[in-house]
């Protein structure tokens, strides 16, 4: 008789016990959207999606095929954002450090799929159907001109969409972004466009990547790293954050309604 030990070994194997926790899964799911649904729901969620390339080892496969498992999931959670009605939503889909300093073969295959993700935006009618503006910042010119190329025609595309508005961030730094703000206000404050007494807080976000965007209400990164990693430093100094413990290939819709519980449950003051 096979010992309690290896039958459960047997089990986990044949993929089996997801399957008999399914059910146990939807009713968590059911009983987590009741107490949500009534809201506040955050405006605007940021999400730092990490731990492709370790679930990739966990699994046994090629880093390259953990990025693709991630970029599935990224579809996959921005429809359950639409979904409950956020509005906005910023996915930190690269880093500067990654533009720089990841090996090239993997730079290469995250660039590819950055590609393959704005095409798709290009032609998807949802995109179309719910109006979602999308908006693309970073340091572009660290990424391929096929990039560059494709963030212009899907900005172009979605210019006069809205309220609903996805950013992407690629080869993005938090610091580098503040960096490049203090250069154009300098530049204004020579050419005589600008008197630094008129420098305030609304002046120099003015001059940020994000101007035109509210800062995020939450912030969700995964991987079990809780950290924001250059990810929004100006942006998020109200910012609730979230850490999950997954690696980002294996989010929840659960996860996301507990970020959002968890969101609901804190007192925002504001510094008042």
């Amino acid at each position: 008789m096979p010992s309690i030990s290896n039958m459960i070994a047997w089990i986990m194997d044949k993929g089996l016990f997801k399957k008999i926790l399914a059910p146990v899964y939807k009713i968590y799911e059911w009983s987590l959207y009741q107490q949500i649904r009534q809201g506040p729901f955050p405006r605007h969620v940021a999400i730092i999606p990490d731990g492709n390339r370790r679930w990739a080892k966990k699994e046994g496969v090629m880093i390259y095929q953990g990025h693709q498992a991630g970029y599935q999931k990224v579809k996959e959670v921005l429809q359950w954002i639409w979904d409950l009605g956020i509005e906005k939503a910023t996915l930190y889909a690269m880093s500067k450090e990654n533009c720089l300093k990841r090996p090239l073969d993997e730079r290469e295959n995250l660039f590819k799929l950055i590609e393959e993700g704005l095409r798709e935006i290009i032609n998807m009618k949802d995109i179309d159907e719910k109006r979602i503006k999308i908006k693309v910042i970073g340091r572009l010119e660290l990424s391929t001109p096929k990039i560059i190329e494709l963030a212009k025609l899907v900005e172009e595309k979605t210019r006069n969409y809205g309220p609903k508005t996805l950013t992407i961030a690629i080869c993005y730094g938090g610091r580098d972004e503040i960096v490049e703000a203090s250069k154009k206000i300098a530049q204004d404050i020579l050419n005589g466009k600008l008197n630094p007494s008129e420098i305030n807080e609304e002046v120099f976000k003015n001059y940020l990547f994000t101007y035109d965007i509210e800062d995020p209400d939450l912030i969700i990164r995964t991987s079990g790293e809780e950290r924001i990693s250059n990810f929004l430093l100006w942006q998020s100094a109200y910012s609730e954050l979230y850490f999950v413990d997954s690696y980002w290939p294996e989010f929840r819709r659960i996860d996301l309604f507990r970020a959002i519980r968890s969101f609901q449950k804190r007192k925002r003051n504001f510094g008042a």
